[in-house]
């Protein structure tokens, strides 16, 4: 990720609702959620500012949508997240990884991975 990319990914991040949003999303993990059930989950957000705060995520490339039948499912663009945390991490421990060991702790999924997923 280049600087331009991650300030438009921090400047879409940088809203409450909006980090609110993918928050929500990478909770519900790679099934993402339906619009309707994200504006519930933020106390019936209007569907216009629902929109909107979407759309900015969406344009920063840190969400995208599919179409389930009358539904619009989104969800976190995992990628692109690792790549704005790698963006911060990567000049970090400057040859002191003791450093980075909280941060790195942090960043461990508590999910065992399932050996039979095979998208990665």
């Amino acid at each position: 990720m280049d600087e331009t990319h991650a300030l438009s990914a921090f400047a879409a991040l940088a809203q409450e609702t909006r980090l609110r949003i993918v928050r929500l999303l990478v909770e519900a993990g790679p099934e993402g959620r339906p619009a309707g059930a994200i504006g519930a989950a933020l106390g019936d957000a209007s569907s216009s500012r629902l929109s909107f705060h979407l759309s900015h995520l969406e344009h920063a490339g840190l969400v995208q949508s599919r179409r389930d039948g009358r539904s619009i499912i989104y969800s976190a663009v995992y990628p692109a997240l690792s790549d704005l945390i790698a963006f911060l991490m990567r000049d970090c421990c400057s040859g002191h990884p003791e450093v980075c060991a909280p941060a790195v702790a942090a960043l461990s999924c508590a999910c065992e991975p399932n050996k039979d997923d095979t998208h990665a």
